[in-house]
């Protein structure tokens, strides 16, 4: 059991319980890119020099976008946690960090669903 003053117990002050969640997720999409990251570098290695139908098809095929769409989106969760953190442990003014942690969370949301859309959307055709 934790120390705690009294006035500490009397303002709520300790631990929020949210912490340990966030460093986990942090953690486990750091580990999800390696694999994903390593993956599309020996891709685009490997079409050094090939023609846009060659990366069209590619991306196409269910083996490039489905790994595609996993990179995408845990390049972005990963990007909210990290930018998250900066915003929690560097802004101040309690208003401004809610609108840039909202705005954050939406430009994720946002860009999240645009790149879905684009690899659905090579994929199944136009």
């Amino acid at each position: 059991m934790a120390m705690r003053t009294a006035i500490g117990r009397v303002r709520g002050l300790g631990s929020a319980k949210h912490g340990t969640e966030h460093w986990w997720l942090q953690r486990v999409t750091a580990v999800g890119l390696i694999p994903l990251t390593l993956w599309f570098v020996a891709s685009i290695v490997m079409m050094a020099g090939a023609e846009f139908e060659t990366a069209y098809l590619w991306i196409a095929s269910p083996a490039g976008a489905v790994p595609m769409i996993l990179l995408l989106l845990a390049g972005l969760w990963h990007g909210k946690l990290g930018l998250q953190v900066v915003i929690e442990d560097y802004v101040h003014a309690e208003g401004f960090k809610v609108a840039l942690l909202m705005l954050v969370t939406l430009a994720t949301v946002g860009l999240g669903i645009a790149a879905v859309f684009a690899v659905c959307k090579i994929s199944f055709g136009e």
